[in-house]
């Protein structure tokens, strides 16, 4: 009972000292503070490795990190699924559409521009990663009917890139990071080097089940939904219809009850995102050109 008291005491005392001054500050406040001997050493190095978990976490990611941290993610993606590398010209369709919808959508520029990848996968699913990397399998490629509802698909995914879902993600595991270093180091100011070393084995497994709860489970369905009104935006913008994002919902709907694992996994169902991509499809006037882009669909499938 009176280590768990000592250690509510410390942990007030962290939470204190990133209330009243800034995260970076607040390490150098508590050595001074373990100078004249207010806090004791271990308490000092507590504050010092929270203070700097804390500045971490509410530190801004450049786009250059964004770009590196989006590399890291797709090496995970690919340590699951294969590139297709024996359709070029697919390739290439896939990233003219995607250099179409980007170039006229409000964040064109990025650190090392925007890819699109094919996964050799019959998976119906795409992901996107933080820094412009996108991958959609094969079977999703093969479940559009025209270059609109493909664009549709790539305009969804560079509308998480560019609302910033796979960083929101990072910035609130960044803080759960930064609460457990917390715990960690007020923990070792109370209990010692042994009884630590069993906690921070604990933190880090739970580390590892946020991270693989978030590639299992995809992003929110608020995100999903916001990411399927943005794609309209991007759409009407470039030229493309709007409403075949529903017309690929419905392929995917259909698609649903025959096949398990993929989309099914990662977003809402697509009969809910129909119903709240219905609610705005109706804002876009946009002249009905997809006639023009049929021939070049049906050469390059």
């Amino acid at each position: 009972m009176k280590t768990k008291k000592i250690i509510y005491i410390l942990a007030a005392i962290l939470s204190v000292l990133v209330l009243f001054f800034s995260c970076a500050s607040a390490g150098p406040i508590a050595q001074v503070a373990s100078s004249f001997g207010l806090l004791a050493p271990e308490t000092a190095d507590a504050i010092a490795k929270s203070g700097v978990a804390w500045q971490n976490a509410f530190e801004e990611i450049t786009p250059e990190q964004e770009y590196y941290i989006g590399r890291a993610v797709a090496a995970n993606v690919l340590s699951t699924y294969r590139l297709q590398t024996g359709n070029q010209e697919m390739i290439d369709y896939v990233n003219k559409i995607c250099q179409a919808i980007i170039i006229n959508s409000p964040r064109p520029e990025i650190f090392s521009s925007y890819h699109v990848n094919i996964l050799d996968s019959d998976e119906i699913n795409a992901f996107a990663t933080p820094g412009g990397h996108i991958f959609i399998t094969r079977g999703l490629i093969n479940c559009a009917t025209s270059e609109d509802t493909l664009a549709a698909v790539i305009a969804h995914e560079v509308a998480h890139i560019q609302l910033q879902h796979g960083l929101k993600a990072i910035k609130n595991s960044r803080i759960t990071n930064a609460l457990m270093v917390t715990g960690a180091s007020t923990a070792s100011a109370a209990l010692g080097s042994n009884q630590l070393s069993e906690m921070t084995s604990v933190f880090s497994e739970s580390v590892k089940e946020i991270v693989t709860s978030m590639v299992n489970n995809g992003y929110s369905q608020t995100q999903e939904f916001d990411a399927d009104s943005t794609a309209m935006v991007f759409l009407s913008l470039a030229g493309y219809e709007p409403s075949a994002l529903l017309d690929m919902l419905n392929v995917l709907d259909r698609e649903q009850g025959r096949r398990s694992g993929g989309f099914n996994r990662t977003h809402p169902t697509p009969a809910q995102r129909i119903t709240n991509a219905q609610k705005t499809v109706g804002n876009y006037s946009v002249e009905d050109t997809r006639s023009y882009r049929t021939a070049r669909f049906s050469n390059v499938r």
